[in-house]
């Protein structure tokens, strides 16, 4: 256990659930309790989106300079419990050490960087048409109470992410962290945000058992305060999601799955193009939304990146988590597990080849390669949230792209070539919220989201400051 019980934080105090209750948090690879958490309900989300709601007025009206201040008072704390928070996120979530680490640098760069989104909310100044009118203004303000649901995986960052833009923007906002991971993905965010002297209100965390989150949703879609839901989660959740908040006319940011494709071209370094397709697909376990699904590759090289990508699977060392040696660690629930051998075993059963992996100990499942995977296969169209992969051979570039391009998803795609100029002609007709070329990656300073049915809205930048707004017109006249 961390530390014992923990609570709630909302208004700027601390806690219990209100009917006193608190459910054991988990941890995956052990099995042991990492911590008790209270089993918040309807009453205790009412009470969050009050506090928040109360807050909002007098935030809203704080200056650019005073937001980012408080962004870069939780960087560096953030900064400075680094490798405390890592081992929290190793044990709660099952993520590596190594990967939880990264979390910590990546949550502290994207709120420095946010210190700067605090000003992006420009308006804009129009010559009047009308006699008596010298000009019109558009300025753009905040919408209000906010209500984000943060995920178990990456929980760290996600959670952050969550709250970042809504907060620099002048928003306040209510997490709802995930049951598998409350402490990572709510109640660190709260210590933090207390600690960098946020007003009270400002960033509220309600935290439920498992199960719980339909009552407390029904709080929110009910809620009048509730401006815009923020989501970070999976396509089911988020159509039930969007079509609640159809019902009461709120505003929604979507951030979902997706089933992202890596194109290799036939004039890769073969060895950098295997190293990154192991880390594209098996980085934390396979559970991040960003991570390869299917690997499209000329078949000119196909034999010889199949054999090394096969052997270099093979030899990531799987296990506990708090090892800082491990690369592969346990997924997040047994269900989880179930789910993928279900997919597996599902392609084999079509005629899909297992090239390596496949089984599991405990947890943990083995880095798995499925190739001749057929089209009506499971996992050939929905992302399986595991370490698992399919390779697919092509015989050319508009084959590759067709091939990508055949998802319900577009949340990212990769490209690996030296051809720079082919690889931003296939970037141009690939449908994907975010493109990466030879290794580059999502970053906090980018409008991130995804196309098709991987979300609506966008988090980061400009865009996602924009998408936290609302923009009144003032029209001046003498």
């Amino acid at each position: 256990m961390t530390d014992g019980g923990k609570k709630m934080y909302y208004g700027g105090a601390w806690h219990d659930a209100i009917d006193g209750g608190y459910f054991d948090d988990l941890e995956p690879y052990s099995g042991s309790v990492f911590a008790k958490v209270p089993t918040g309900g309807p009453e205790d989300m009412a009470a969050a989106i009050k506090a928040a709601a109360d807050a909002f007025p007098a935030w809203a009206q704080t200056t650019p300079s005073e937001r980012a201040q408080l962004l870069q008072n939780a960087a560096d704390i953030v900064k400075r419990r680094r490798d405390e928070i890592a081992e929290l996120s190793a044990r709660e979530t099952g993520s590596t050490v190594p990967y939880s680490a990264f979390q910590q640098d990546l949550v502290a760069n994207t709120l420095q960087q946010a210190t700067g989104w605090v000003y992006l909310n420009k308006g804009e100044v129009l010559q009047s048409n009308q006699p008596h009118h010298t000009h019109s203004i558009g300025v753009r303000r905040p919408l209000g109470v906010v209500v984000s649901f943060t995920p178990w995986n990456g929980a760290n960052i996600l959670s952050w992410r969550a709250v970042i833009s809504p907060v620099a923007a002048g928003n306040t906002v209510v997490v709802k962290p995930s049951e598998f991971a409350p402490v990572n993905a709510g109640i660190l965010l709260a210590e933090i945000a207390e600690e960098a002297g946020f007003p009270p209100g400002v960033i509220n965390v309600v935290t439920h058992a498992p199960g719980a989150a339909p009552a407390i949703s029904d709080v929110v879609f009910g809620s009048q305060d509730v401006r815009l839901i923020n989501l970070i989660g999976g396509v089911k959740t988020a159509r039930l999601l969007a079509k609640r908040a159809g019902e009461t006319l709120k505003r929604t940011v979507l951030e979902l799955g997706g089933f992202n494709p890596m194109l290799v071209l036939d004039d890769v370094d073969m060895d950098y193009a295997v190293r990154t397709a192991t880390f594209g697909s098996f980085f934390h376990q396979g559970q991040i939304c960003l991570n390869t699904r299917k690997i499209i590759i000329h078949r000119s090289i196909y034999d010889e990146f199949v054999e090394k990508f096969v052997a270099r699977a093979g030899s990531l060392k799987m296990g506990d988590p708090l090892d800082p040696t491990t690369i592969i660690g346990p997924l997040i629930t047994q269900n989880a597990v179930d789910l993928v051998h279900e997919r597996i075993k599902d392609a084999v059963g079509k005629g899909a080849v297992v090239r390596a992996g496949g089984k599991s100990e405990g947890l943990v499942v083995e880095p798995t390669i499925l190739t001749d995977v057929p089209y009506d296969a499971i996992a050939a169209n929905e992302e399986t949230f595991g370490p698992v992969v399919i390779v697919e051979p092509v015989d050319s570039d508009d084959e590759a792209v067709r091939l990508a391009n055949n998802s319900d998803y577009g949340l990212a795609a990769k490209i690996w070539t030296r051809d720079l100029r082919s690889a931003h002609l296939l970037a141009r007709k690939l449908q994907a919220g975010l493109i990466t070329i030879n290794g580059g990656g999502a970053h906090g300073r980018l409008p991130f989201g995804g196309f098709k049915q991987s979300g609506l809205g966008r988090e980061g930048g400009r865009e996602g400051a924009l998408g936290f707004t609302e923009i009144k017109s003032v029209s001046l006249g003498y």
